[in-house]
């Protein structure tokens, strides 16, 4: 299971490392597209806005779950590229004590507030009891949701992306067929949605832990290792707190932006949930380009090869930024035919056309600081993801999306133009802090000569 990626062809180890997660990334993607895909073959608008808007909910806690991990994969692949087994053992063991800990806790209190947070988000009136309904069964399974999160980041930690990658395929796999089952069958609606994807997600986790016991983790645990350690918490908190608040940040960012659209009414709510989604799935190299930097890094890090950390992300961010370029590109051409995949409604094609239009340049640019981000973190430094992160959303993103709909109440093109906008003005603050921080010797003792 543990793969050392500190030696051999830089480039070449961002592909083997980066493509099963690339890959995962995608189904994991899929889940939520199609969700959206099968209800709007089976139900009408009311149910695809229940769906868009409790999907958007649950992104944001999933994504917070995955950011607070980081910190997992960054404390394991250092002691990988240190080759501390005893380190590696009491990270593993302290991950599971923590996130199960946390998902029982995140269960009890977000089932007591789901009808607040349905109604927080000013969901249109036709959609708040699909939403509900949506939310409760997925909350239910934010245990499996979690375990599944943490498995994923030891494994990465310890270099290894493909076991993921064929956990999360079976997920998918699952929950399209059973999405078919609870919608198109049962015609269960927002609640078969949610059904088929709680359902699938609990049989990725079964799979995964029963896999392990057929292949050799490279460890030894035992029971000491899940006692918590303050030391071993501490430095996981560290670096996960400040990725899991940033990530959190961006998703309330997002769900802001919903909330403005669901004001402008159904349509928009609806062209917007759509577009969020197909963003998601836009989004795969460059939210794989993030964990592969901080996973590669980290190990080069801990085998003192800081040189090789800042080769990574060189190659990283020349590969997202090349994704980024041609698919805003295609984008542009084909907006239409690709929100009319999700959905029949003329009115909502062309206003999800409109937003996509304006939103798809971001491709390219959150790329590259997702790439910084990812660096910094291996590097300990996660606050500096969330710095430019908050500065982004709190001066364009947000008062952008605002403005723009309240300027331009025809169209959804300038709304759009908000998160390119505020990617821009986040890469701007990575380089910036790259340049000082190799200037003040704060990026190992080897320097990046040549990563900018």
């Amino acid at each position: 299971m543990e793969k050392n990626l500190t030696t051999g062809s830089v480039f070449k180890t961002i592909l083997y490392f980066a493509l099963p997660y690339l890959f995962s990334y995608f189904l994991q993607t899929l889940y939520g597209m199609a969700d959206l895909f099968i209800i709007g073959q089976f139900n009408g608008t009311e149910s695809t806005t229940a769906v868009a808007n409790g999907s958007q909910v649950m992104h944001m806690l999933t994504v917070m779950i995955v950011g607070l991990a980081m910190g997992s994969t960054v404390i394991i692949g250092r002691a990988v590229g240190a080759r501390h087994k005893d380190e590696i053992a009491k990270t593993v063991g302290n991950s599971v004590t923590l996130f199960m800990g946390l998902s029982i806790v995140l269960t009890i209190v977000l089932l007591l507030l789901v009808r607040p947070i349905v109604l927080l988000i000013q969901t249109p009136a036709e959609a708040i009891e699909g939403s509900i309904r949506y939310l409760t069964i997925c909350f239910i399974g934010i245990p499996f949701i979690t375990a599944y999160n943490i498995i994923a980041s030891i494994c990465r930690g310890m270099g290894d992306s493909k076991s993921p990658m064929y956990f999360i395929a079976i997920a998918c796999a699952a929950n399209i067929a059973l999405d078919y089952v609870f919608m198109g069958v049962l015609h269960l609606g927002a609640a078969g949605a949610a059904l088929g994807t709680t359902l699938a997600q609990t049989l990725s986790v079964i799979i995964s832990l029963l896999m392990p016991k057929k292949q050799k983790l490279g460890i030894k645990l035992c029971k000491q290792d899940f006692i918590p350690s303050r030391a071993v918490l501490g430095e996981i908190l560290k670096i996960g707190i400040p990725v899991a608040i940033q990530d959190g940040c961006i998703q309330i960012a997002f769900i802001i932006i919903t909330v403005i659209a669901n004001s402008r009414g159904l349509n928009d709510a609806a062209a917007v949930g759509i577009v969020e989604k197909v963003i998601s799935a836009l989004f795969i190299v460059p939210s794989s380009m993030l964990a592969t930097v901080s996973a590669l890094a980290a190990q080069n890090i801990g085998a003192g090869k800081h040189d090789r950390a800042s080769k990574t992300l060189k190659y990283a961010i020349l590969i997202t930024f090349t994704y980024g370029i041609i698919v805003a590109i295609i984008g542009e051409l084909i907006t239409a035919g690709i929100v009319g995949i999700f959905t029949k409604d003329a009115a909502v094609v062309v206003l999800g056309s409109q937003y996509l239009r304006g939103y798809i340049v971001d491709c390219a640019l959150a790329g590259i600081h997702f790439c910084f981000s990812g660096y910094f973190c291996a590097y300990g430094k996660s606050y500096i993801g969330f710095i430019h992160n908050m500065i982004a959303i709190i001066c364009l993103r947000v008062p952008g999306s605002y403005l723009a709909s309240k300027f331009f109440a025809d169209t959804l093109s300038p709304m759009g133009l908000a998160a390119p906008a505020g990617s821009m003005l986040s890469v701007i603050i990575c380089v910036c802090a790259f340049i000082w921080m190799k200037k003040h010797g704060h990026l190992g003792v080897s320097q990046i000569q040549d990563a900018a």
